[in-house]
C-alpha cells in the first residue's frame, strides 16, 4: 500500500533553532495518525512544510505521491489544511466562508455538503452569522468544514482542540473516526497525551526529534511497571520526600496524586514507613497504570544528558 504521508530525513532550522531534526515517518492511506508532543517541539513546521508553506532543509515530503517541493501544486488540491490558529475570514459569515472556500477549488457546496452535514449541526441554522461571532467548538467544525469541502485525500490538522471544552473535543474526535471511515487519510497533531488514545498510531516528537512510533496500546504496554500513585494531606513535602529515596527514580505531579517512577526493590510499605516516621502523615502509596503521558515523560527524561 502506498502511503498518503512519507516523510524522510526532514530537517528544518530557523536561525540557530533546530525546529526539526531528521524526521522520518509515515502515514497510510486511511489512518488516523496522531503527532503528539508540547508547543514549540516541532509539529507545526512539519505541517508546513507538508501544507507546502515551506521548504525543508534537508530531506524530502511527499503527500499522496507528490513531493511538496516540486509538486506543490498537485499536492493543494490533494489536501485540507487546518492550521493551529483560525484561519477562516472572521467578518465574513458560516454561508460566506463555505462559498468561498468551495469557489477557490471549483466546487459547490451544495454538491459536497454531504461529507460535511453530519458534524455540521448547530452552523447549519446560523448561516449568516459572523465566523468571528462563533464559539471556540462551532469555529473548529467551521474550519473544519472549509478544509473538508472540496473533498480532500488527506487531512492535515495542526492542533484542532486546542482552546475547545471537553465536551466538543470529544465530540471532535469522534468526526475523524468518521472521516477516516470514509477513507480519508488524517494526521492531526495535539498537545493533549489523552488524545493519542483516539488514534491508530502516534509519533511522540519532543525538541523537533521523534521519540517513538507505534500504537497507543503497544507504547504503553509495560510503562506501569514500577509506577505508584502516592498521595498524602501536604502533597508538596511528600513530592520532595519521595524524590529523596535512593529507590525512587522520578516523582511528577499527575491530576490529584504524584506518579513514582521506582526501581524493582522499591518497597510502598518501607516507603511509607520511612515517610511517616519524618513527620509526613497519611500517607498511600499504591500501584498506577501508565498511560501515554507517563511515557513521554519517561522518553524526554532519558533524552537528558
Amino acid at each position: 500500500m502506498n502511503s498518503a504521508i512519507r516523510i524522510e530525513n526532514v530537517s528544518k532550522r530557523y536561525g540557530n533553532l533546530v525546529a526539526l531534526d531528521k524526521v522520518s515517518f509515515d502515514v497510510e492511506q486511511g489512518e488516523l495518525f496522531g503527532l503528539i508532543g508540547p508547543d514549540g517541539s516541532g509539529k507545526s513546521s512539519l505541517y508546513k512544510i507538508l501544507a507546502t508553506l515551506s521548504i525543508p532543509e534537508t530531506g524530502s515530503a511527499k503527500v499522496c505521491g507528490h513531493d511538496t517541493v516540486t509538486d506543490y501544486k498537485a499536492i493543494r488540491t490533494e489536501i485540507g489544511y487546518m492550521p493551529e490558529k483560525f484561519s477562516l475570514y472572521q467578518d465574513l459569515t458560516v454561508s460566506e466562508n463555505l462559498n468561498f472556500f468551495a469557489s477557490l477549488f471549483g466546487v459547490s457546496v451544495k454538491d459536497n455538503f454531504d461529507l460535511i452535514a453530519p458534524f455540521f449541526g448547530q452552523l447549519e441554522r446560523f448561516p449568516h452569522r459572523k465566523a468571528g461571532a462563533l464559539s471556540g467548538g462551532m469555529k473548529q467544525k467551521l474550519a473544519l468544514s472549509c478544509a473538508l469541502i472540496h473533498r480532500p485525500r488527506v487531512l492535515l490538522l495542526d492542533e484542532p482542540t486546542t482552546g475547545v471544552d471537553a465536551v466538543s473535543r470529544s465530540e471532535f474526535w469522534d468526526v475523524l473516526a468518521m472521516l477516516r471511515q470514509k477513507g480519508i487519510s488524517i494526521l492531526v497533531s495535539t498537545s493533549y497525551m489523552d488524545e493519542a488514545d483516539r488514534c491508530q498510531r502516534i509519533a511522540m516528537i519532543n525538541k523537533g526529534r521523534i521519540l517513538t512510533i507505534d500504537t497507543p496500546a503497544n507504547l504503553v504496554a509495560g510503562i506501569g511497571e514500577n509506577l505508584y500513585n502516592a498521595v498524602a494531606p501536604d502533597m508538596f513535602r511528600l513530592l520532595v520526600a519521595l524524590r529523596k529515596l535512593p529507590q525512587v527514580i522520578d516523582c511528577y505531579t499527575f491530576g490529584a496524586t504524584l506518579h513514582v517512577v521506582a526501581r524493582s526493590d522499591f518497597n510502598p510499605a518501607q516507603a511509607t514507613a520511612q515517610l511517616t516516621s519524618e513527620g509526613i502523615t497519611d500517607v498511600r502509596i499504591y500501584p498506577a497504570k501508565g498511560n501515554i503521558e507517563d511515557l513521554f515523560i519517561k522518553l524526554t527524561r532519558n533524552e537528558q544528558p
